[in-house]
């Protein structure tokens, strides 16, 4: 394997739980919601918002990428719907964003990721719209990347070639870890990246993929493998 001078990282399910966070942002918008925009409430319950911005994916898909512009054109016919001003919009997503970034990353996280930005550069790469640097995880990547900034969402590879133009690096320079076998790793092999798998809960590698370069559960794994691999840590 080529020297490693770059590695991507997924955010959702590969340096924090995603699903816990992601709900107590939508609890906490709803909540928001129940004073200011009471008839949309009163109509619709959070699984049918969730749907309506499923809908609007299928009758936009290209703006699917966008998570947080569904989630505004979403609001925006709901809130017409029921009757309310949508001018206060700006300020339901600012609540959402700000509870969506309150993850608590996996405990062998931080540390590693420490160690890891002092030999590599790192650049997170993420479908979803948190901010990684208002995380406990801000000032260790030089560059975060969402697929609203790139345009397209993974399995495309438009963060990938960002992340690489970004550090003047190789496809074959890089190193992509991320906990999706489609999204992730096959993705990430399609633009000439290696991959790890890092699957932290136990799930069965899909049949018709290729083996990743690396299957592991936690980020000191990762460590251990390169230092193993003499990828120049």
């Amino acid at each position: 394997m080529p020297s490693i001078r770059l590695i991507t990282l997924d955010l959702d399910d590969t340096l924090w739980p995603c699903m816990p966070v992601i709900q107590a942002a939508e609890e906490a918008l709803y909540a928001w919601l129940e004073s200011r925009a009471p008839r949309l409430t009163q109509a619709e319950d959070i699984a049918s918002m969730r749907q309506h911005r499923h809908e609007i994916m299928e009758r936009r898909p290209e703006i699917a990428h966008d998570l947080g512009m569904v989630r505004r054109l979403s609001l925006v016919e709901l809130l017409d719907r029921h009757g309310h001003d949508a001018g206060i919009v700006d300020a339901a997503l600012a609540l959402f964003l700000e509870n969506r970034c309150r993850v608590e990353p996996y405990a062998d996280v931080l540390p590693s990721l420490q160690s890891l930005s002092r030999r590599y550069a790192l650049v997170s790469v993420t479908n979803g719209n948190s901010n990684v640097e208002v995380t406990p995880l801000k000032g260790l990547f030089q560059h975060s990347i969402s697929a609203a900034e790139a345009g397209a969402a993974k399995p495309h590879p438009a963060m990938f070639e960002r992340a690489l133009a970004l550090t003047d690096c190789r496809p074959d320079q890089c190193l992509h870890v991320g906990d999706d076998p489609w999204l992730d790793v096959e993705a990430a092999r399609q633009a000439g990246l290696s991959a790890a798998w890092i699957n932290r809960m136990g799930k069965t590698w899909p049949k018709e993929l290729a083996e990743p370069a690396v299957t592991i559960t936690s980020m000191d794994e990762l460590i251990a493998w390169l230092e193993e691999s003499d990828n120049g840590l």
